[in-house]
């Protein structure tokens, strides 16, 4: 059986303020499978968002094996962020 994944404490904030940027997002973190945990739509572009907490140790900020295995074999673009404003510079909404 696999245990339900945790949602990093700053994945809210960073969805609030993608979809106030006008992102469309949609929440995977209970995917699992290393799936990222969010896909956000932004000026007809889909970006995949695997979301780390910043203030969190760096060992628990650590890509999963699954997540690893994941994004080594997703043929596509994966960012990993930390914060609002790495989100929004992944998406483009800011430079």
């Amino acid at each position: 059986m696999r245990r339900r994944s945790a949602v990093d404490a700053n994945q809210s904030t960073i969805v609030s303020d993608l979809r106030k940027a006008g992102a469309s997002v949609v929440d995977l973190s209970s995917v699992g499978g290393g799936t990222p945990d969010l896909l956000a739509g932004y000026r007809g572009v889909n970006y995949f968002l695997e979301v780390k907490d910043g203030d969190k140790f760096k060992s628990q900020r650590k890509l999963t094996p699954a997540q690893v295995e994941f994004h080594a074999a997703w043929r596509g673009q994966i960012c990993v962020v930390e914060t609002v404003d790495e989100a929004l510079r992944a998406i483009g909404a800011v430079k």
